[in-house]
């Protein structure tokens, strides 16, 4: 249920703050509508037009507007709202919406319009996440795949088998409850709806691994010793002058990050500090090196670099053994100067791209080797875990089932399933996983 202070009248900058052509602020409650009739050159404005007119105060214009006017529950919030496109601007956005706040509004919290929206019913709990995906996809493929969700593509699948948990509950619970009229269900029966509902909820978590990675992207670091070209390297992965290059050891103090789009995968590349033992490793370098090493361990993709001119060391063989078993790309340096071959090696250079584009497409390979090439349906850690702990209720209904126990006792488990499947659309949830969702949203959305 609603408290007073989600059903106030809020508002909002709904554009990035800053210089632009146009600034959007929105304004949505029961008051919206008052609140731009005290402003607005027009009064009495229609839902489903479009206004153009002057924001004004004490008789004094303020700026030349369009107003688009939405009557609930035909809006995004499914309240009264008002849109106000004014001109871009800090000084005049603002002056703008402080007569907003002026005249009865009070300002949006992060996410407030989507959340809104969620407890008016006009999206459920997944949608209004994939709104946030959308907003902060870091590839264009991630929001082509959060669109999914957005336009119900989890939600539907979500509710058929919220509607199948229930269906198998209510029948159960019918023979329980009424067994001289209603019989209770064959065991075989149970066991094969649970089967079938268990194998619909590991279809979607079996694209989870997927959706981790499109979210969060892929690790790759750059690793070797001192001065074998990762900075160079990392510059020409970029096509850009990004990291310092010299000929002095230790060079590389910090770990520089990009990201990278590749087939749709948000790649990050780290540049680490050169990996040495020595009397003369200052704090500084000493501080990078341990870095690098943490590095090495939370990367999914290590780039181990050697310099072919000074051939591989016994320093290069204990870098190269710390890799353990992690995807990783041996890669032989400096190949234009060396004069040497390494067949267990890619053989490069970076200074005259001999092999680089050989080096790209194995990258390419192993990135797109950590995930599925299509994505049926995107989850966050939210659905997974609920998607998990129902599978898990199933299963231990399913083995009651088998075991022939009383279905009074298999409906203790299937009723626990019934109340995570809920959560992922929001049927079930409480305010702290509300309030830590839409606490991620900027305001405005």
């Amino acid at each position: 249920m609603q408290n007073q202070y989600e059903t106030d009248t809020i508002s909002a900058i709904a554009t990035p703050i800053g210089n632009g052509g146009v600034s959007i602020i929105r304004i949505s409650g029961g008051e919206a509508f008052n609140i731009i009739n005290k402003i607005f050159s027009s009064k009495d404005l229609t839902a489903g037009r479009i206004y153009h007119g002057d924001i004004e105060e004490n008789g004094e214009k303020i700026d030349d507007v369009i107003i688009l006017p939405f009557k609930a529950p035909n809006s995004y919030t499914g309240e009264d709202v008002i849109e106000i496109q004014c001109h871009g601007g800090v000084h005049i956005t603002n002056k703008i919406l402080d007569l907003t706040y002026k005249y009865g509004a009070r300002p949006a919290q992060k996410g407030e319009y989507t959340k809104r929206a969620f407890l008016n019913g006009k999206m459920d709990l997944s949608q209004a996440e994939a709104v946030l995906d959308l907003i902060q996809a870091p590839t264009e493929k991630f929001a082509l795949n959060s669109a999914k969700n957005l336009f119900g593509k989890l939600s539907l699948e979500v509710k058929n088998i919220r509607s199948s948990i229930m269906e198998l509950l209510s029948k159960i619970t019918a023979g329980i409850d009424f067994p001289e009229d209603v019989k209770e269900p064959e065991y075989d029966y149970i066991e094969q709806t649970l089967t079938n509902i268990i194998d619909k909820i590991n279809g979607i978590l079996g694209f989870s691994k997927s959706s981790n990675i499109f979210r969060q992207g892929i690790k790759l670091v750059l690793a070797g010793r001192p001065n074998v070209g990762k900075s160079s390297l990392f510059n020409a992965l970029l096509n850009l002058e990004r990291a310092i290059v010299t000929d002095i050891a230790g060079t590389t103090r910090d770990c520089l990050h990009e990201t990278l789009d590749i087939d749709g995968i948000p790649v990050t590349i780290i540049d680490t500090a050169g990996i040495r033992e020595s009397d003369n490793i200052n704090k500084v370098e000493a501080i990078g090196i341990d870095y690098s090493k943490k590095y090495m361990q939370e990367a999914d993709v290590v780039l181990f670099l050697y310099d072919l001119t000074d051939g591989y060391t016994m320093e290069d063989d204990e870098i190269f053994k710390s890799i353990n078993n992690k995807s990783y790309i041996k890669i032989a340096t400096k190949a234009d100067i060396s004069g040497r071959n390494d067949d267990t090696a890619i053989c490069i250079s970076a200074k005259t791209g001999l092999n680089m584009d050989k080096l790209k497409e194995k990258i390419k390979s192993l990135v797109i080797s950590q995930n599925l090439n299509e994505i049926e349906f995107i989850t966050n850690k939210r659905q997974q875990m609920c998607l998990e702990n129902t599978k898990n209720s199933l299963i231990n209904a399913l083995i009651g089932a088998q075991n022939k126990e009383l279905q009074d006792l298999l409906s203790i488990d299937i009723k626990s399933a019934l109340m995570y499947i809920s959560e992922v659309s929001g049927e079930v949830v409480t305010d702290d996983i509300l309030n830590n969702i839409f606490d991620n949203f900027c305001i405005g959305k």
